[in-house]
């Protein structure tokens, strides 16, 4: 009370005072940020360590204090599509404001799908060992899935091909065609693939001017939320599925 508001500050505690100050701290933040070692692309621990003379437990405290992780590199990919910002506001406009008597629809393919089998039995996940299964496979072929993601309900329209063509994907035009209400427009999301602009993919949209197309800026797949559902479908199934042939693996989807 006699101290007022500097009397909620800790008493000087008992014990081994700091031997690393606030100055070291800073010099070590500086070092990771602005320098690089003589010999590496990067610091680690033990480097830091030897070049500022401290240890590494120091040095790995500062780090994970200041979320500074110098192993660690992402990467990105900007988009040289010049009608990028028209296409992303058309996209994600008929995301979170669709139009109305329509439907949006994420439309992709994913190709190169292969009906993979190990070599050897895989052992079972037992108390203390993980599930084992041999580093070779053998290969049974390769199949392609089209795919068509709604985005309101999340259904999603499915097609196997052997092969990945323009007639292939007119196939499946016609599957989305046969499985939406006919009083209703079809607006679909798609990528850049040269499969979805060929004559005959473009005579097929004439002679059905319900269907609309949006097209994806280029290297920004990302957009289209069909790839989405291809991902847990490799993670849940693909990676780690074990398929005899390609019957057994189009079976499975």
């Amino acid at each position: 009370m006699a101290r007022r508001l500097d009397g909620l500050h800790d008493e000087p505690r008992p014990g081994k005072p700091r031997s690393i100050t606030d100055e070291d701290v800073e010099r070590v933040i500086v070092k990771t940020l602005e320098e690089t070692p003589s010999d590496a692309t990067h610091w680690s621990t033990r480097s830091m360590a030897q070049a500022v003379g401290m240890n590494q437990t120091a040095v790995s405290r500062i780090w994970r204090a200041f979320g500074l992780k110098p192993h660690v590199a992402e990467s990105f990919k900007l988009s040289p599509d010049p009608q990028f910002i028209d296409k992303v506001r058309d996209i994600v406009g008929l995301y979170l404001n669709p139009p109305d008597a329509a439907v949006v629809l994420c439309v992709d393919e994913k190709s190169q799908i292969q009906a993979l089998d190990r070599k050897a039995p895989i052992l079972p996940l037992m108390p203390g060992v993980p599930q084992r299964r041999t580093h070779d496979y053998k290969r049974n072929g390769i199949t392609n899935l089209y795919a068509a993601l709604d985005v309101a309900s999340g259904n999603v329209i499915a097609n196997v091909t052997a092969r990945h063509r323009a007639e292939d994907f007119i196939r499946f035009l016609n599957l989305v065609n046969r499985n939406v209400p006919d009083h209703l427009d079809v607006h679909l999301i798609v990528d850049n693939s040269s499969t979805h602009k060929t004559p005959a993919v473009l005579r097929w949209l004439v002679r059905h001017p319900c269907f609309t197309m949006h097209f994806t800026p280029t290297c920004s797949s990302w957009l289209n939320l069909v790839e989405r559902w291809f991902a847990e479908l490799t993670n849940k199934w693909l990676r780690r599925g074990t398929h005899r042939s390609v019957k057994e693996l189009a079976r499975g989807h």
